[in-house]
């Protein structure tokens, strides 16, 4: 079977004293085309209940010659399949390599990521160039890279000061729409 890399979309990434640095994010979206220039490509979202993910390592460009960031066996890389794709929530050890990184998300300098594979069973349509991935057989890594494959895919670090900042305006905003509710109310 054929290895291959997909990009992954990383949507949470926050610092704190009492969790460390956390990454959360899909690694994989269901029923997206993704276009490779020569094919496109579809992942089902069956296409993850069969395959191997004992083992999984968190990797920066696939590199086996940078230490890893997190992984599965240890327990600081999770993995869940969800009704949107495959989740990915990593509690990065405090390394220089994932400070660094950790650093890079968080100014923008890296934004996007991709994940390594094999596939067990997939599907042709020649008629629109599309593979769609019915069954993966063993997913090896997600990566951290500089350049994907796959420009859709993002990553990015929010600090737990914009989180707290954020949930205070909304809260202003609830308690600003509830005031206008009630003086609605109290004018009829």
């Amino acid at each position: 079977m054929e290895k291959a890399v997909k990009e992954i979309r990383l949507v949470d990434m926050r610092a704190s004293e009492e969790e460390g640095m956390v990454v959360e994010g899909y690694a994989a979206v269901f029923d997206t085309v993704t276009d490779l220039g020569w094919m496109h490509e579809v992942i089902d979202r069956h296409a993850f209940d069969n395959a191997d993910m004992s083992d999984i390592v968190m990797k920066y460009n696939h590199e086996d010659s940078v230490l890893p960031m997190a992984r599965t066996r240890g327990g600081s890389l999770q993995l869940n399949v969800d009704d949107h794709g495959l989740k990915i929530r990593a509690k990065l050890p405090d390394t220089s390599v994932n400070k660094d990184i950790y650093t890079l998300i968080r100014e923008g300098v890296l934004s996007k990521m991709s994940f390594a594979f094999t596939v067990k069973s997939e599907e042709y349509d020649y008629d629109t160039d599309t593979r769609k991935i019915l069954e993966f057989d063993k997913i090896f890594d997600v990566s951290v890279v500089d350049v994907p494959a796959y420009e859709t895919t993002e990553i990015y670090a929010r600090s737990k000061e914009d989180y707290e900042e954020e949930k205070r305006k909304y809260e202003e905003k609830k308690i600003a729409f509830e005031k206008q509710k009630l003086e609605l109310m109290l004018s009829l």
